[in-house]
């Protein structure tokens, strides 16, 4: 094979099977579909069954109702890709929420929910398809972090977010040092403000968005094709000598 070839094929997922939670809008529904677009076999799962459908028809993906916070829902998805599919090689742990609310005024059942949803439920579904890719001694887990994970979002005020993303950073590493000589890589992809459910109020909101245009050295949200290329890099065998570490695409946010 020329060098050529091997650099065509070097970001390829055919014959591959990847799980995409939270995929049934935003970045998760993106994954999903490039995912798909490179070759492999895409498992798409979230609560809301009918923007599923739709993604289903678009792209050809599987679609799979689950609420990851529900440990039974979690097992039965697992169960069904390895039952459908074969096998599971690539795990986007996408789903996540976030609050924005003063810390000294956020109701602790709050800050439970956001962890419970971006942290445990997160760390279910690793174990869960961990399980299958350490007996199959191969994988790749990228867990979706953020820049928020990294630095504070003040004056945006999201105490449980930046919390759970920081911790998903640290499980990111453990669980690459843990499973490292077993063939499982596990990674983190850390977005900096994207187009998202979550960011609505933020693109409706003109003094927010002036404030990105003033504080982030390349002055603009990102654009949703802009994670692809990272996404990629860590599903595939370009990344293939990369494990316990958090890809950070938010337009120099975290280098002020």
């Amino acid at each position: 094979m020329t060098l050529e070839e091997d650099l065509t094929r070097l970001f390829r997922l055919d014959g591959r099977v990847a799980l995409v939670t939270g995929a049934s809008s935003g970045l998760g529904r993106r994954f999903a579909r490039v995912l798909a677009a490179s070759g492999a076999q895409v498992v798409a799962a979230a609560r809301r069954a009918d923007r599923l459908q739709t993604l289903a028809e678009e792209s050809g993906v599987v679609a799979v109702r689950c609420d990851v916070t529900d440990a039974d829902d979690v097992e039965r998805l697992v169960a069904t890709t390895v039952d459908r599919l074969g096998r599971i090689d690539v795990l986007v742990n996408n789903a996540g929420i976030t609050v924005t609310v003063p810390a000294e005024d956020e109701p602790l059942e709050t800050f439970r929910s956001v962890m419970d949803l971006n942290v445990t439920a997160l760390f279910h579904v690793t174990q869960a398809v961990g399980r299958h890719m350490l007996a199959q001694g191969s994988g790749s887990v990228i867990n979706l972090a953020s820049s928020a994970g990294l630095v504070a979002t003040a004056p945006l005020k999201q105490a449980s977010y930046t919390a759970s993303k920081g911790a998903v950073v640290s499980l990111t590493r453990e669980l690459a040092v843990q499973w490292a000589r077993r063939g499982v890589r596990v990674n983190s992809l850390a977005p900096g403000f994207f187009p998202t459910e979550m960011t609505e109020g933020m693109l409706d909101d003109e003094r927010s968005m002036a404030w990105v245009r003033s504080n982030a050295p390349i002055p603009r949200f990102g654009e949703e094709h802009e994670l692809d290329g990272a996404l990629l890099f860590l599903a595939s065998d370009a990344s293939s000598y990369c494990t316990g570490q958090t890809i950070v695409v938010d337009g120099g946010w975290t280098a002020r």
